[in-house]
C-alpha cells in the first residue's frame, strides 16, 4: 500500500487514551445500586460503549424500568467516576511513545470524545497527559448527535483545518469506528473494548491491541517513526 497523506490524528479519549470504561462502569453501577437500589452487571453497559457518559447510564436505567434525567444522572456518574479513578487510572501502553512519534513527525493532534470536559480533565491529569499536547479538544458538549454520527470527528477537522479525508481516527468502539468511516476519514480500531473482528466488521482500516501493537503501515501512513 503507497502511503497516504495523512497529516492529522484524532484521538477518542476512553478506552484509547486510557483503559476507563471498568471505571465508568463501576461508578454506573455503584449510582443505580446505592441510589435506586437497582443491581447492574458490567455486561450490561456495553452496548453504551462510546455513545457518552448521559446515554451510557440511562440506556441501562431504562432496561430496568427507571427513567433518569440524563443531566443530572450525568453529574452524579462523574462524581464518582472522579473519586474512582485518583491513583487507578493508567495511560493505555505504548500511548506516551505513540503521542511523541505523531509529534515528531509534524502531525496536527485532536481529542474528541464524547465526555464532558469534567471528565476529559480529569483522565488526562491521571495520565499523564498534557492538554496543551493537542491542538483541538472536541467534547460532548460541543455536539448535538452522538456516534456513530459523525459530527464529533468533523468538528475536530475542522478545528484543526484538516480535510476529513487527510485524517486518522483512533477509536476504540465499533460506534466510533462507524462515526469516523461516516465522516470518510481512516480509522485505527484498539481492541481495548471490543474484539478486533467486531472493530474490522464495523469498518476499522487497521487494528491493533494497543500501542505497542501498532502496525508499520500505519506509521508509514503518519510518515512517523515506530514509536
Amino acid at each position: 500500500m503507497a502511503p497516504r497523506s495523512t497529516r492529522s490524528v484524532i484521538f477518542d479519549m476512553d478506552g484509547v487514551l486510557c483503559d476507563s470504561e471498568p471505571f465508568i462502569s463501576e461508578a454506573a453501577i455503584a449510582l443505580l445500586h446505592d441510589r435506586y437500589g437497582v443491581t447492574t452487571t458490567p455486561e450490561e453497559y456495553r452496548p453504551f460503549v462510546g455513545t457518552g457518559e448521559a446515554r451510557f447510564v440511562t440506556g441501562v436505567a431504562e432496561q430496568h424500568g427507571l427513567s433518569l434525567d440524563p443531566d443530572r444522572a450525568k453529574a452524579d456518574l462523574y462524581d464518582r467516576y472522579v473519586a474512582i479513578i485518583h491513583g487507578r487510572l493508567h495511560p493505555l501502553p505504548g500511548l506516551h511513545g505513540f503521542l511523541g512519534a505523531c509529534r515528531d513527525a509534524g502531525l496536527r493532534l485532536a481529542l474528541a470524545s464524547s465526555a464532558d470536559p469534567v471528565k476529559i480533565e480529569a483522565n488526562l491529569a491521571e495520565i499523564g497527559v498534557k492538554r496543551s499536547g493537542f491542538d483541538a479538544v472536541v467534547s460532548g458538549i460541543d455536539v448535538t448527535r452522538r456516534k456513530p454520527a459523525p459530527d464529533i470527528f468533523l468538528l475536530a477537522a475542522e478545528r484543526l483545518d484538516a480535510p476529513p479525508g487527510r485524517c486518522l481516527v483512533v477509536e476504540d468502539a465499533p460506534s466510533g469506528v462507524l462515526a469516523a468511516k461516516q465522516a470518510r476519514m481512516r480509522c485505527l480500531g484498539l481492541a481495548t473494548s471490543f474484539t478486533p473482528e467486531q472493530l474490522e466488521a464495523a469498518g476499522a482500516d487497521f487494528v491493533a491491541r494497543d500501542f505497542t501493537d501498532i502496525p508499520s503501515r500505519v506509521y508509514r501512513e503518519l510518515g512517523a517513526g515506530p514509536a
